[in-house]
């Protein structure tokens, strides 16, 4: 009886690494633009003008642009809208709205890929909390992305940080996943899961790590455009997203402009900012 293989996971040199770093680098800067941009009043197509001139103009082009023929720059999912939101010149942001954002960019035919949760005005407590749990539990995610640890120590940190947070709908049909010289590659990075399972991480490895959590169920729909994907319930949802690179000092996040050196030191101990 044959095996199942496990599929390969792509191993980065320094210098493929660093060119994920000047993609990753694009991405994070379009994303800050994006939310000085967030306002009541604006639209999500209009967003998705923003991040496709940020992108064009810095000499990268986006991922995410006739990708499987989605039709635009950003994926703009707002309140119940978890994923994949089409950007509409008819949706229009109002006072107490959250947006999620999701943005990726290409350098020299490498990937990086982020995503942001983001207040439109006043939002109520429980809307920031929900926004808060989830970028939280991405950063608990990208702290367990050292090397020798194993695929699943990530989903399980991400897992055990929401869990200890509350009753939240973790979502489990879409993941994160392996990144570089495409947007998606294997393996998937569930959001859940025991720890210890899975390959053991070696520099080089690079992924996106994506929590999606709910206020109510985990459940999910995908509305008729074969997109957006919403709550079953119709509670709101948030969405966090980083790219990050496997060192031997520690996970280097590739999409934040910082390299995430702060948040990682804060989780680990003090680690200083990986080097590739």
């Amino acid at each position: 009886m044959w095996k199942r293989r496990r599929p390969a996971i792509q191993i980065k040199s320094a210098e493929q690494i660093e060119l994920m770093r000047a993609a990753g680098l694009v991405v994070g800067t379009t994303l800050d633009r994006l939310r000085e941009a967030v306002k009541p009043g604006i639209t999500t197509a209009d967003l998705d003008d923003i991040a496709e001139d940020s992108i064009r103009s810095a000499g990268a082009t986006p991922s995410f642009k006739g990708y499987q023929g989605f039709p635009a720059s950003i994926c703009a999912s707002v309140n119940e809208e978890i994923v994949h939101g089409i950007p509409n010149a008819r949706k229009v942001l109002g006072e107490g709205d959250i947006v999620s954002i999701d943005c990726g960019a290409i350098v020299d035919g490498w990937h990086g890929d982020s995503a942001i949760t983001v207040a439109v005005g006043d939002i109520t407590s429980e809307q920031q909390r929900l926004i808060d749990v989830c970028e939280e539990a991405m950063w608990h995610g990208l702290a367990a992305g050292r090397v020798g640890a194993r695929l699943s120590d990530i989903s399980h940190a991400v897992e055990a940080y929401i869990r200890a947070q509350g009753d939240y709908g973790i979502v489990e049909g879409y993941t994160g996943h392996g990144i570089g010289t495409e947007m998606h590659m294997d393996p998937p990075v569930p959001n859940h899961g025991p720890p210890g399972l899975g390959p053991e991480l070696v520099p080089g490895m690079c992924f996106a790590v994506e929590p999606m959590v709910n206020l109510g169920s985990r459940h999910t729909w995908e509305l008729e455009d074969g997109w957006t994907v919403v709550t079953q319930d119709g509670r709101h949802s948030a969405h966090f997203e980083h790219t990050f690179a496997v060192t031997e000092d520690g996970p280097w996040v590739l999409t934040s402009l910082d390299g995430g050196r702060d948040r990682i030191a804060e989780l680990t101990g003090g680690a200083e900012r990986p080097t590739v």
